[in-house]
């Protein structure tokens, strides 16, 4: 199981890269996409949209369940991964690469030091 460092993690399994511009990258962690198993739709209707930490911003389906996807930080979604729309499976090729799931801009940067850092993340999946 990968936990890229340098990235960090939300207890709903969630990971968030800062960008140099202040901006982030949200997708699920590796250990989240091999627990629901083959991905086959990503639903993200929330572009354009501020949402609060904690709120869903869309759904992924499984063969056998739907989950939703939850703001790691509050923030303002600034675009969806188009390569999803044709190739949802890249969610369990590369959950930290092209399995992205939506690039954001950040309301409130404090709200990063509430996230978990690598090592901690692995403490909270037993890895």
């Amino acid at each position: 199981m990968q936990i890229p460092e340098g990235l960090y993690y939300s207890r709903e399994h969630e990971w968030l890269r800062i960008l140099p511009n202040g901006e982030g990258i949200v997708g699920i962690t590796d250990y989240a996409q091999s627990q629901l198993g083959d991905i086959v739709y990503v639903d993200i209707p929330s572009v354009g949209k501020t949402l609060e930490a904690g709120a869903a911003f869309g759904t992924i389906e499984a063969v056998k369940t739907v989950s939703d996807l939850y703001m790691p930080v509050t923030g303002t979604i600034l675009e969806k991964n188009p390569l999803l729309e044709s190739s949802p499976e890249k969610v369990n090729q590369e959950p930290y690469g092209d399995g992205w799931m939506i690039k954001i801009h950040v309301q409130n940067p404090e709200e990063i030091n509430k996230l978990l850092k690598a090592e901690e993340y692995k403490a909270l999946v037993g890895a």
